[in-house]
């Protein structure tokens, strides 16, 4: 790590110290350097480290046609990440500042492909007047799902809430009529359960009736890529949008939000802007035309790398391990006599430890602790404590280290008297 971070370095300082004597724009044989990173996704690692490359060269990746290489090396992420997560190919994607905007930018193309079906035209002429738009969400939808909802002007509270089941997940036997222009929100990973609605089910059903389709995957999307764990998703590839955040799992910067559109023209219509001053004109796919922003740092490098670095066998690997470490984490609590309240099918734990003021008082004094950080919860009306795995460094020593803890902590808090 240490001569990779040094090279890194090394390689940011030249760069740096050469634009005083560097043309501006860069000369054609480099650009067409960049065709020899269109690859396939390798099949196992390779050390590389782009974090302090990205900011050195301090690209506005917007415009194809002024920074051809951060756009290039973006577009390749985006194909890598379709055939990994088994997406349609021809699906259109967004880079973004976090799940939150992964979340705003695919609903908003829902909010326009469902209103233009309607005959309104939603960017130019807004939402008074036009044609009301069903939302349809689970009742245990994430926070953030929500936050985009109230931005894009189709409100936090204007909604359907379908029942869920004892895991969290929403019972598409339960799903109203669709009567409307209507945008469906499922979820690939419950916050708390890590459990996933019945995707491909509501597709189904929902089949032939205009409605928009979109799975909020911040943590459970990345599961379509490892084989032992698809099982989860059945039918997730027959949606419309899907939105997930890279940080959760490739362990990038934390402003890796992705969202991904089957409809690419729609995704394009409700974020794409121009202006005279603006070089937009380009073959090449112009990463702005997809995104709320338009001043953007290039993300999609970092979240190349961590690609380009994990390669298939190493990405199944990562999420693999953060799921054998949760399942770990399950039996080694319940084994020491505490309640496990959820199927650990992903990286989520819930465990109580009695009742809500000593399941408190123990998530109090294991962050004092400072072996590990668990967070606290309620889900369904029991009070519990969250223990939530995705970093690649967290290894077995660390779980049964974290354990011992916990156990620890646990076992010398009293209930109240």
């Amino acid at each position: 790590m240490r001569k990779l971070l040094e090279t890194t370095a090394q390689r940011a300082i030249t760069y740096l110290e050469g634009l005083d004597s560097r043309s501006v724009a860069p000369p054609p044989e480099a650009v067409a350097a960049v065709a020899e990173l269109d690859k396939p996704l390798p099949a196992g690692p390779t050390p590389l480290a782009t974090n302090w490359l990205v900011q050195a060269w301090d690209q506005n990746s917007a415009l194809a046609n002024v920074t051809p290489a951060t756009a290039r090396v973006e577009a390749v992420a985006l194909r890598w990440l379709l055939d990994l997560l088994g997406l349609p190919a021809t699906s259109a994607g967004a880079f973004v500042t976090g799940g939150t905007m992964a979340n705003f930018a695919s609903l908003a193309a829902a909010r326009h492909a469902v209103l233009a079906r309607a005959g309104w035209n939603v960017e130019a002429d807004g939402l008074i007047g036009g044609p009301p738009v069903q939302v349809i969400v689970g009742a245990e939808a994430h926070p953030t799902l929500f936050k985009s909802l109230g931005l894009l002007g189709l409100g936090r509270n204007r909604v359907s809430r379908v029942p869920v089941d004892g895991q969290g997940r929403m019972r598409a036997d339960a799903l109203p009529t669709i009567t409307a222009p209507t945008i469906i929100c499922t979820q690939a990973g419950n916050l708390n359960t890590g459990a996933f609605d019945p995707i491909g089910e509501i597709c189904e059903r929902v089949a032939g009736s205009g409605a928009w389709v979109h799975v909020d995957g911040a943590i459970g999307l990345w599961a379509a890529g490892v084989p032992s764990l698809r099982h989860l998703l059945p039918g997730v590839a027959g949606a419309d949008s899907w939105s997930t955040d890279a940080h959760k799992w490739l362990n990038v910067p934390k402003d890796s939000g992705l969202a991904f559109v089957r409809d690419g023209e729609a995704l394009r219509a409700a974020m794409a802007i121009t202006a005279e001053y603006l070089p937009s004109e380009s073959a090449a796919r112009n990463p702005c035309d997809y995104t709320p922003e338009l001043s953007r740092r290039a993300r999609g490098v970092e979240v190349w790398a961590a690609l380009r670095s994990l390669g298939r066998s190493g990405f199944e690997d990562l999420i693999n391990g953060c799921v054998g470490h949760a399942q770990r984490f399950a039996a080694g609590l319940r084994a020491a006599g505490f309640e496990i309240l959820n199927d650990v099918v992903l990286n989520q734990v819930l465990v109580s430890f009695g009742d809500a003021g000593r399941t408190n008082r123990v998530t109090t004094a294991v962050q004092q602790d400072g072996t590990c950080w668990c967070g606290p919860t309620v889900w369904q009306g029991r009070t519990a404590m969250r223990i939530s795995v995705s970093s690649w460094a967290t290894t077995k020593a660390d779980v049964e280290k974290s354990l011992e803890a916990i156990i620890r902590v646990a076992r010398a808090t009293p209930q109240a008297q």
